[in-house]
């Protein structure tokens, strides 16, 4: 098929309109068959659910075109698992991983045009989403919902591409002990917005989320997990039950392990650590990863060994095998990758 004709080297991370979107509707305790539609338009009651209680949430995966031509997606199914997690903790009916997946394939196929050329450093971004959609008032959880899948290319997250970043220590917090972390709830990313715009006023890329109970273990990034490396290339995460499981930072420790023989640990990283590390990076499906150079801790500088120019060499092999695996020049593990045409 003949893509869109856009200057696909150079357009940024942002929505743009494309041709289809999928739309399934849950009434009566069943969802519809869901179907492809060509209007990008959603009409609610003003009373309706995901407005007065924000019951919402969401997924973000992306297509890629391989090497040799195929438009493929990278581990659908587990996104399609995190989002059943997410629907049962907000109360919401889940929309079932197969049904997921079948719906990611189609509305990337209806949308083929729109997947970027293998080699212009772009992709098509896949946002699946569900919320309530009928009137409620009281605090209770909505009867009746809307899954939908839209799709959009873009370009790098971060403009600066590979470049590392420069971060701070955040005085707020990202989620409760036992609230809402693990999940991809919408709620977790309003609450973070007023943390991301005070830190890019400031001068900073990202900010870096500590426990809130303690305040002395590293948590992660208000949209990525953190990776560490060691002084001796043994690759590090942090693990608390409030952190995102990142479908990018499992995979990446599969490769770390599997295909490059590295020692990994997952664990507590207490925030009195992250000095003596030689690497650090934040990893995503928006980014894969992106490194990180600096870290400042109220006008303390953390400056990785890694340095502010490149990606360490640990983290630059994680990302080349990652992405090399997503498209198509790297052998990948079995079901990590859905041929879609």
């Amino acid at each position: 098929m003949e893509k869109k004709n856009l200057d696909w080297a150079n357009i940024g991370f942002g929505y743009m309109t494309t041709s289809m979107r999928y739309v399934a509707n849950y009434k009566d305790g069943a969802w519809d068959e869901g179907t492809l539609t060509t209007d990008a338009t959603i009409t609610l009651n003003e009373c309706a659910g995901v407005l007065q209680y924000a019951q919402t949430c969401f997924e973000g995966l992306k297509a890629y075109t391989t090497e040799d031509g195929h438009i493929v997606t990278f581990r659908p199914d587990l996104n399609g698992s995190r989002m059943e997690d997410s629907a049962r903790r907000l109360e919401m009916p889940v929309f079932p991983k197969e049904r997921f997946v079948d719906a990611v394939c189609q509305v990337v196929k209806a949308n083929a045009e729109w997947v970027p050329p293998y080699g212009s450093g772009a992709t098509l971004y896949i946002r699946p989403y569900m919320f309530g959609s009928n009137p409620v008032i009281g605090v209770k959880p909505a009867d009746e919902y809307q899954f939908r899948i839209f799709t959009t290319p873009v370009g790098p997250y971060f403009k600066g591409g590979a470049k590392p970043l420069t971060i701070k220590v955040s005085d707020f917090d990202r989620a409760a002990p036992q609230g809402t972390g693990h999940i991809k709830a919408g709620l977790n990313y309003a609450m973070s917005l007023h943390a991301i715009v005070t830190a890019h006023q400031e001068g900073y890329d990202e900010n870096m989320y500590l426990d809130p109970a303690t305040r002395t273990k590293v948590e992660e990034t208000g949209g990525a997990n953190f990776i560490f490396v060691t002084k001796d290339h043994k690759v590090v995460t942090p693990k608390s039950d409030s952190i995102l499981p990142s479908i990018t930072r499992r995979s990446l420790i599969y490769v770390a392990k599997e295909y490059l023989g590295l020692e990994v640990e997952e664990r507590e990283v207490l925030f009195e650590e992250v000095k003596d590390f030689a690497e650090c990076g934040l990893c995503g499906t928006a980014a894969v990863i992106s490194p990180v150079g600096k870290i400042v801790d109220h006008g303390k500088e953390i400056c990785l060994p890694s340095g502010m120019t490149e990606m360490g060499p640990v983290t630059k092999k994680l990302y080349d095998t990652l992405t090399g695996i997503q498209m198509g020049h790297i052998q990948a593990p079995e079901g990590w990758i859905r041929v879609i045409e």
